[in-house]
């Protein structure tokens, strides 16, 4: 499996993809989910996507920090934009 990590600008300094998300068989059947939780990063996404603010997203999942949320956006930003300007 090819392990990515992104650098990003306002990023917690140790903000490596594992550093923050998980994926196990056992856990969800293998849906990444944000470490130490049984929370799918793809409910973040869901959820503001659907008009939630973070602030709505982290009292629906109390397990998730604020933390781990904001890493997840950034690196996903960080991600997103770096694919983009290949």
């Amino acid at each position: 499996m090819m392990q990515e990590t992104a650098s990003v600008t306002g990023a917690p300094a140790d903000a490596d993809v594992h550093s923050w998300i998980t994926s196990d068989p056992e856990v969800l059947g293998g849906e990444p989910v944000f470490r130490g939780t049984r929370v799918p990063v793809a409910s973040l996404f869901e959820h503001l996507s659907g008009d939630c603010s973070l602030d709505e997203f982290l009292d629906c999942f109390p397990t998730v920090s604020r933390e781990a949320a904001v890493a997840v956006l950034l690196l996903s930003q960080g991600l997103t934009l770096g694919r983009a300007r290949r």
